[in-house]
């Protein structure tokens, strides 16, 4: 679990380190706010992908309308993280997911849920896309799950080479659903 008491410590490290004084007008409160920044911002950081899976285990049997050859795509998931290289923020981020139901279909806000918390990691883009599919694939019993990211990262527009740039990665569990079914 996160610790808050020693985040907030370290902020105020980090304060004295940058030069400043971290009991000076505007800064009093800021090693308080940023840890309880930091614990809503990692909150995915105290689960495994398993015990996501069990949070958003919420699907419904497939009724006569339904059969395993539909397919089912939530697209344009907004989500942000940061990259375990730099601490980094990976902005401007979306997730898509498409999968082949296995006889249960999950909440459509579930998808987003499972989006939101895999992101909230120290992590790499790649791995997010990883995660999400793991956790999607456990608890609608697909084996047909694609999942397309697209973002920017910090660590590329605000350092370095300071250009702004997208990275786009698949993860995908299956052969049935090409990359090109996002592009509808």
């Amino acid at each position: 679990m996160i610790d808050k008491e020693r985040l907030e410590k370290a902020f105020k490290e980090i304060i004295e380190a940058l030069g400043d004084d971290p009991s000076r007008e505007g800064l009093i409160d800021t090693p308080r706010r940023a840890s309880e920044m930091y614990l809503e911002m990692f909150e995915g950081m105290n689960y495994t992908n398993d015990e996501i899976a069990d949070m958003f285990n919420k699907t419904f049997d497939e009724d006569y309308l339904t059969d395993s050859k539909n397919l089912v795509m939530v697209k344009d998931i907004d989500i942000f993280s940061h990259c375990e290289h730099h601490i980094a923020l990976m902005y401007d981020m979306t997730v898509d997911i498409a999968y082949i139901p296995n006889g249960k279909v999950i909440g459509l806000s579930k998808l987003a849920r499972i989006a939101d918390m895999a992101s909230k990691r120290l992590q790499l883009q790649e791995r997010i896309g990883s995660d999400i599919l793991y956790i999607v694939s456990k608890v609608t019993g697909s084996d047909n799950v694609l999942v397309r990211i697209k973002g920017s990262h910090s660590c590329v527009s605000a350092r370095g080479i300071k250009k702004r740039s997208t990275t786009v990665t698949y993860s995908r569990l299956g052969k049935e659903i090409k990359d090109e079914v996002f592009n509808q």
